[in-house]
Parts: C-alpha cells; sequence; structure tokens
C-alpha cells in the first residue's frame, strides 16, 4: 500500500503542476494593507 501512495502523490504532484503550467499559478488572495497613521496637521 505504501508503493501505492508514494505513485498517487507524484500523480498528484505532476498534475498540479501541469495544470499550473497551462493556467497559471494559483490565485493567491491579495494580501490585506495595514493602514499607516498619516500626521495631517499642518506645520508652519
Amino acid at each position: 500500500m505504501d508503493y501505492i501512495d508514494k505513485v498517487l502523490e507524484k500523480l498528484k504532484d505532476l498534475a498540479r503542476k501541469l495544470i499550473e503550467a497551462l493556467l497559471g499559478p494559483e490565485a493567491e488572495p491579495e494580501p490585506e494593507l495595514i493602514p499607516i497613521p498619516v500626521d495631517q496637521r499642518r506645520r508652519r
């Protein structure tokens, strides 16, 4: 059974690489922007 599991893992990896090559990498969620506090007081 261990041999079958290894073969299945390699097939999954190969299929994932093939899909990435054809369709591009998986879409990653965009990172959330971190709000940066800005001091807007006018200096004279």
